[in-house]
């Protein structure tokens, strides 16, 4: 509780409550993603959600339950650009955080630029832009109509903030080497004095130190499997083993925060502070906020959906939900407010919860072994240059090198690749390049595939299989429904509160959010208007 008042208080001499100029239109749209929230959650948890927090968007919201990611590649930072821009991977160009150059066979970071510089970063940390952004988001079409609006991203992960500013907003994330929150200098000279000043305040370090208890009573819970929870008796939750503290300051493991709600909590708070430091939403332009809770991608994955973890995760989300949501309609009137809660994906089950026989896919393994067997198709050497996110790349130029086709290449490894335990579609990029796969699985694919960044072979798994690794029981990235389907909910301005189970592609939601704003839509956006939110602009209009 004293963590919440002093964060009120040292914002409160740059928080002012303001009037917008006109009452029909909106100052502020707040994004919230909240990842790996499948669309089963709201039905599972929804009573013990509060009046304030998730529960209010289901209360006084829009809830439109029935949203999807139409292609397969559903890891961060392809949907959250598929957020921003209105478009697929194939258009969009993020297929994951890093690829291939197929010129140099280097890797390459979708983050990564070294004419920048970290600003209050570790060190050599930071250098991070969005120069590998390809099409401009909501936000730059925004800036580019309305100079004077503010388009920032706030979340745990740089990867999360720089792919929801787009090419022109602001972007800060939490460098977990020092606690601070930070930016580069590809979006500004120098951190702003208000967020030098809150640095110095070490906020997370007093997370750091606390220990992560049950937020409600034990029969409460939805959720039986735990971990890390200790209990004296069944009901009774005592503590969580969390990992020892060394002593010296510059070696706080400020990264356990990210596997724990309080790596949600320090983001929501800073969210806030950046709503009344720079002033959002209180004039006549209309400015946009991305807040993204990465520790719930971690907890979940670690954890398992169907652990306490992640169900208590949620819960002490719902609450710091309702904490930003109060200082943000302290400072800027509801009615010029628009809340918007969704998810960049959801999850599988735990690969050991056992409801369905399901192994891991060992990409480590299966790199090595097709390296071998295409060494046998066509000599010995370094045929395979990476594995990334279900994406294999191949040696372009050893096949050239070698005079082989590359079609031929691929199609022999594609047909390799099937007789591996877990896999259960391949497509090669020739094929996708060459055809349209119009249907299923092969649409789904296609959709995810970007020519200059995306691998020689797609694969996609069984049902309920994931990827092999060690602090993983759950993921991500799959075609499945576990994965594609997540809520959306809008609160405040003039949504009307109501439930609707329609089907709408999650491309629809930056066009939506583009009328709303009445700006046009991204240059390549690919949706249409959610039509529930559509009708209601109609009647505003």
């Amino acid at each position: 509780m004293w963590r919440k008042l002093i964060m009120i208080l040292t914002a409160s001499f740059a928080l002012c409550p303001v009037s917008a100029q006109s009452e029909d239109d909106v100052r502020l749209i707040v994004n919230i993603v909240v990842p790996q929230m499948r669309s089963d959650v709201l039905e599972r948890y929804g009573s013990n959600f509060s009046e304030k927090g998730i529960g209010r968007f289901l209360k006084e919201g829009m809830v439109l339950t029935n949203g999807y990611y139409d292609y397969m590649q559903t890891v961060t930072p392809a949907t959250l650009a598929t957020l921003t821009t209105g478009v697929n991977p194939s258009m969009h160009g993020v297929v994951s955080d890093s690829w291939i150059n197929y010129v140099t066979g280097e890797k390459v970071g979708i983050l990564d630029d070294e004419s920048a510089l970290g600003l209050d970063c570790s060190e050599g940390a930071g250098r991070y832009s969005s120069h590998n952004i390809v099409l401009p988001t909501i936000g730059d079409n925004l800036l580019s109509a309305s100079p004077e609006s503010k388009v920032i991203s706030v979340a745990a992960d740089a990867l999360s903030s720089v792919v929801l500013s787009g090419q022109r907003g602001a972007a800060f994330w939490f460098d977990e080497g020092n606690g601070n929150f930070v930016s580069s200098t590809a979006y500004m000279d120098r951190l702003p004095t208000w967020l030098v000043r809150y640095n110095g305040l070490k906020f997370p370090l007093s997370y750091v130190t606390s220990p992560w208890t049950l937020s409600k009573q034990r029969d409460k819970y939805r959720n039986s499997r735990y971990s890390v929870f200790e209990f004296k008796r069944a009901d009774n939750l005592t503590k969580v083993m969390m990992p020892a503290i060394p002593r010296s300051e510059s070696k706080i493991d400020y990264r356990s925060l990210l596997y724990s709600p309080f790596g949600n909590s320090i983001v929501a708070e800073f969210a806030a502070q950046v709503v009344s430091n720079e002033s959002l939403g209180s004039d006549g332009a209309v400015d946009i906020l991305n807040v993204c809770f990465d520790a719930s991608r971690y907890v979940c994955r670690r954890y398992g959906p169907e652990s306490l973890e992640a169900e208590d995760m949620l819960y002490r989300l719902d609450s710091d939900i309702a904490d930003l949501i109060g200082s943000i309609t302290g400072a800027v009137p509801m009615d010029n407010v628009l809340f918007v809660l969704t998810s960049d994906h959801g999850s599988s089950d735990s690969f050991d919860c056992g409801r369905v026989p399901v192994d891991r896919f060992n990409a480590d393994q299966f790199k090595v072994i097709m390296n071998s067997f295409l060494g046998v198709q066509f000599g010995a050497g370094d045929w395979v240059l990476d594995y990334i996110d279900r994406q294999l790349y191949l040696n372009h130029n050893l096949i050239y090198q070698r005079n082989l086709s590359l079609k031929e290449v691929q199609d022999r490894a594609a047909g390799f690749a099937l007789q591996f335990r877990g896999v259960s579609h391949v497509l090669t990029a020739s094929s996708m390049l060459g055809g349209y796969f119009g249907d299923s699985y092969g649409e789904k694919m296609q959709n995810s595939f970007y020519p200059r960044r995306a691998g020689d072979l797609m694969l996609n798994l069984m049902p309920g299989w994931i990827e092999e690794c060690e602090e993983s029981k759950a993921q991500s990235g799959s075609m499945y429904d576990y994965d594609t389907r997540v809520p959306v909910m809008l609160l405040g301005w003039k949504i009307p509160a109501g439930t609707d189970a329609v089907e709408f592609d999650m491309t629809c939601l930056a066009p939506t959010l583009a009328r709303i704003m009445r700006l046009s839509r991204p240059i390549a956006s690919a949706g249409h208007t959610i039509s529930k939110v559509d009708n209601i602009l109609e009647n505003i209009n």
